[in-house]
C-alpha cells in the first residue's frame, strides 16, 4: 500500500509539474506578444516625439514673430523713398531681405504644426504698442516724414523694434523646443544685435 501511495504521490508530483511547464509555456507566449506590442508601442512614443518636437513657446515664437517681421518689413519699405542716408536704405534692404524669408519659414511650420498662420495685417493685440511693435501712431509718423527726420525716426523705431525680436528670441532659445526655431532664435539675436550697434553708430554720427 505504501509504495502504491508513493506511486501515487509521484504521479501526482509529476503532473503538477507537466501544468506548472504548460502555464509558463502560455505566460511566455503571452509575454511574447505582449513584448511584441510593445515593441509597436515603442515606436509610437518617437513616432510622436517626431511630430511633437516643438512646444507652445515655439508656436507662440512663431505666431509673435510673423506681425513682428511683417511691421519691420512695412518699415523697411519706406526706405527707398524716404530716406536721405544711403547707410539706412542699405539698412532697411538688408532688413527685408532677411526677414522675408523668415516670414515664409515661420509660417510653414506654423501649417505643419496644424496651428493658425496670423492673417496678413493682422496685429497680435498683446504686441501692439509691446514687444517692440510700433502704435498705428508711430507707423503715421515715418510714413509722414522724409530726409534726415525720416533717417533719425527710422533709426529709433527699428532699435526699439529690434530689441523686442532680440527678447522674443530669448524666451524661444530658453523655452522652446523645435531646434530650427532655436536656431533661427540665436540667428535673429546674432544679426539684429549687430544692427542696433549699427543703428546706434549712425545716430551718433547725424
Amino acid at each position: 500500500m505504501k509504495t502504491n501511495r508513493s506511486l501515487i504521490r509521484r504521479g501526482t508530483a509529476v503532473a503538477a509539474a507537466a501544468t506548472a511547464a504548460l502555464v509558463l509555456a502560455a505566460c511566455g507566449s503571452s509575454d511574447d506578444s505582449s513584448a511584441g506590442r510593445d515593441g509597436h508601442a515603442s515606436k509610437s512614443p518617437s513616432a510622436s516625439a517626431a511630430q511633437g518636437q516643438h512646444n507652445a513657446a515655439d508656436v507662440a515664437f512663431a505666431q509673435g514673430m510673423i506681425p513682428h517681421h511683417r511691421q519691420a518689413v512695412e518699415m523697411a519699405d519706406l526706405a527707398p523713398t524716404r530716406a536721405e542716408s544711403a547707410d539706412v536704405k542699405k539698412l532697411a534692404d538688408e532688413i527685408k531681405k532677411a526677414q522675408d524669408p523668415e516670414i515664409k519659414t515661420l509660417s510653414g511650420w506654423l501649417t505643419s504644426w496644424g496651428e493658425q498662420v496670423p492673417a496678413e495685417g493682422a496685429m497680435d493685440h498683446s504686441m501692439h504698442g509691446g514687444g517692440g511693435m510700433m502704435t498705428a501712431e508711430e507707423m503715421d509718423k515715418l510714413k509722414n516724414s522724409s530726409g534726415k527726420a525720416f533717417d533719425t525716426a527710422f533709426m529709433e523705431m527699428m532699435i526699439k523694434h529690434h530689441e523686442g525680436a532680440v527678447a522674443m528670441s530669448k524666451t524661444e532659445k530658453t523655452d522652446g523646443s523645435f531646434p530650427d526655431a532655436k536656431t533661427m532664435a540665436d540667428a535673429i539675436i546674432t544679426s539684429q544685435t549687430a544692427e542696433i550697434t549699427r543703428m546706434n553708430d549712425l545716430l551718433g554720427k547725424s
